[in-house]
């Protein structure tokens, strides 16, 4: 499993030939400004919910490589409208194809498009392939919800958000790592705003106070789990 940052909560995840993308928000991220949309893979877009900083090049993306969108009920009706290919999930709910599994878990925020109208309930995925799964939280605090993520997968890493006023911050990340007994965290949400700006030394080092790993990938770099 070859995993991506595009920067913010963007994320292209390679496995069994297939391309996967979380949340595109790269034309409007001066730090991810030397990434080039029309050279990102994918086959499917995974879209947590509907704020502009998880979906601003989602349609852009999606007609350049035909990839389906996958979201919930609400999203999938909004990008279904614009004549581009996706599917609806709701909580609870698997994506299934042959290379991957897309579970759509439970995330505490907040779900609205741009022009303020409705965008379904947040969530959060746990993708599955043979050998590997991931956790990917999307935009959400620390919640009991999480203990149900084990129960029945048994994560390689998750990719948590860190950047605190909006999403947990770095305690309840670390929280978080011992609700899905996973210690393996790939961080995202943080420094691309004023709010959300942190000491990314002192998060990794908290991190291994408590006995766990905070993997920070620059933006463009990728990762092998």
């Amino acid at each position: 499993m070859k995993i991506t940052f595009y920067g913010h909560a963007c994320f292209g995840i390679e496995l069994n030939n297939t391309h996967i993308l979380i949340d595109p928000f790269i034309t409007g991220n001066p730090a991810a400004s030397h990434v080039d949309i029309d050279q990102i893979k994918a086959d499917y877009i995974l879209v947590t919910h509907a704020h502009q900083d998880h979906i601003l090049d989602v349609e852009a993306i999606a007609k350049n490589t035909g990839a389906t969108i996958v979201s919930n009920y609400e999203i999938y009706m909004y990008y279904t409208a614009k004549d581009l290919k996706a599917h609806p999930l709701n909580h609870g709910g698997t994506f299934k194809t042959d290379s991957f599994s897309a579970k759509y878990v439970n995330a505490v925020h907040t779900s609205s498009f741009p022009d303020g109208s409705y965008g379904g309930q947040p969530g959060g995925f746990v993708i599955t392939s043979e050998e590997k799964s991931l956790y990917v939280a999307g935009d959400t605090a620390v919640t009991m919800d999480m203990k149900l993520i084990p129960m029945t997968t048994q994560l390689t890493a998750s990719i948590l958000p860190i950047g605190d006023n909006f999403t947990m911050g770095v305690d309840d990340a670390i929280i978080t790592t011992d609700l899905v007994a996973c210690d393996k965290v790939i961080g995202c949400h943080f420094n691309t705003f004023p709010p959300i700006e942190i000491n990314v030394e002192d998060a990794k080092k908290k991190f291994e106070r408590a006995g766990k790993e905070l993997i920070i990938v620059e933006i463009g770099e990728s990762i092998e789990l």
